[in-house]
């Protein structure tokens, strides 16, 4: 079964289209104008995995980005269906001075807490988070280069996307189980 999906959101500000193969090899052909928004939408599908296709445009920056980010949360949650998976990853990755943690749970409860030192970038990983379905939370250990934060941040995302989204054989839930005891 091929978990992959493909989306498009045009509103009077925006056109995005993404094409996501959650199972991919970390392909990836990123069209935007925003060069530091390609470059994690790539770093993103890298470490997690994923053979992405994405097109991105609009009338600003904050709308792009918001944009692009409800965009590749609706594919992802499209793309996972309801077969069991894992459903949690936690990843802690290093970055010259940086040193982020990303816990993600996709269990259809959107919570983001997310801490990073450029406001859009957060409102990407909350946009990100509430049109998945999934809770996370980044939390910076150190470092002063914002850049490399933001890009700690999105590689420790994919890393933890690649583990939650990993198959499993039975659906780790204690909803609707008989208590025994």
């Amino acid at each position: 079964m091929s978990r992959s999906s493909s989306i498009e959101r045009s509103t009077r500000e925006t056109k995005v289209s993404v094409d996501l193969d959650i199972d991919g090899s970390g392909k990836f052909d990123v069209t935007c104008d925003i060069q530091f928004l390609k470059h994690m939408t790539e770093t993103l599908a890298r470490y997690a995995g994923f053979d992405l296709r994405m097109d991105a445009s609009g009338d600003n920056d904050h709308h792009i980005i918001e944009d692009a980010a409800i965009t590749l949360g609706k594919a992802l949650r499209q793309a996972m269906g309801d077969a069991p998976i894992q459903r949690m990853g936690t990843a802690i990755v290093p970055m010259d001075d940086a040193l982020v943690m990303s816990s993600l749970d996709l269990v259809d409860r959107p919570y983001a807490d997310v801490d990073l030192p450029d406001p859009i970038y957060t409102h990407y990983m909350r946009s990100l988070a509430m049109s998945a379905g999934m809770t996370i939370h980044i939390v910076v250990i150190r470092g002063f280069d914002e850049h490399h934060i933001v890009e700690a941040a999105f590689k420790a995302t994919g890393k933890a996307l690649a583990a939650a989204l990993s198959p499993r054989g039975t659906e780790l839930s204690t909803k609707d189980r008989e208590v025994i005891g």
